[in-house]
């Protein structure tokens, strides 16, 4: 029997201010995440579908219970950001050396349209949403964070890919002066990722400006990151400065490092154990648990968005290509 899990609906996320006040509001049907800019468009006028029940929701149809909102002070001091540091705080700590204005992101390859753009170009392409996602880390931990940004494809069609650009290649900005962990050859610097081209150009896929309705702060990949919530966090580059369209599979920093641990797909899938540790759990760091003693639960195949995204894999070894 197929089980449906859907994306995390906007309406079902308790929002930053609300979560605050939750004592008070226990129990309210509660409003969506305030959006980062007047004006924004929500998640679903862009396209997506409609959320849908879970098998956990019975046979009356009714809406998944609401998952918790990571707080806003845990998303941003216990992440990953090897250009500040290998330590989980290292990106608070020390990414206040990083200058995200002015910012511009050149694009190459396989395209009509090529050349650096500002930043501010960007942003003017499509308008900015509000997209509330489940981020799962590689390593066994997962947040439920609300983004703001631009829907990658939307983007990417103003370039006009031709028909050889099979993939799109994204690279990091790699500046010694304000990214001090570059110091240490821990990744071959700069940081480099990579989707094929239905992955970018899936309406889930998110060039991210901002969270919890606020720009993006520097240790969380200010002022341009990737978000692709049915991945694992590592695919979701930050402080993107270069994006390419390839013929080819580009290399990608973690699968060139450790190619045996960290496939160049590398969707979340609990049936498929990184060699050192099992994927089927992981630690939700959400309302107030503890980022050290926080509850696991069950991993979902594709972080629960297989409804939308597992046709993109129709007929793959999944094992294979971790």
């Amino acid at each position: 029997m197929k089980t449906t899990i859907p994306r995390i609906p906007d309406h079902l996320i308790t929002p930053e201010p609300v979560y605050r006040a939750r004592r008070q509001l226990m129990g309210l049907g509660l409003a969506s995440p305030l959006l980062a800019l007047a004006g924004c468009a929500g998640a679903e006028d862009a396209g997506l579908p409609a959320p849908a029940a879970t098998a956990a929701a019975g046979a009356g149809g009714t809406s998944p219970p609401a998952e918790e909102l990571t707080r806003f002070e845990d998303a941003t001091s216990y992440n990953n950001f090897y250009e500040f540091g290998t330590g989980k705080t290292d990106p608070a700590r020390y990414a206040g050396t990083l200058e995200p204005a002015p910012w511009s992101v050149v694009v190459g390859g396989e395209a009509e349209v090529t050349g650096t753009f500002p930043l501010e170009d960007l942003l003017a392409i499509t308008p900015v949403q509000d997209r509330t996602y489940r981020l799962r880390c590689v390593e066994g931990w997962s947040m439920v964070i609300p983004w703001q940004g631009l829907p990658l494809g939307k983007v990417l069609e103003r370039f006009k890919p031709n028909s050889r650009a099979k993939f799109v290649a994204f690279t990091t900005l790699a500046d010694p002066r304000q990214m001090p962990g570059l110091r240490y050859p821990s990744i071959n610097w700069p940081y480099r990722e990579g989707l094929r081209m239905d992955e970018a150009m899936h309406p889930l896929t998110l060039l991210a400006t901002g969270m919890y309705g606020k720009p993006l702060p520097n240790q969380n990949g200010a002022p341009l990151r990737l978000v692709v919530p049915w991945k694992y966090g590592f695919k979701s580059i930050k402080s993107i400065i270069r994006i390419d369209f390839t013929q080819d599979m580009p290399p990608t920093s973690w699968n060139q490092l450790q190619p045996e641990e960290y496939g160049f797909y590398s969707n979340v899938n609990p049936d498929v154990d990184h060699p050192r540790w099992s994927q089927r759990t992981e630690r939700r760091i959400a309302g107030t648990a503890s980022k050290l003693f926080a509850e696991r639960i069950p991993t979902l195949p594709f972080n629960g968005y297989g409804d939308q995204v597992a046709s993109l894999y129709a007929g793959m070894d999944l094992r294979q290509w971790y």
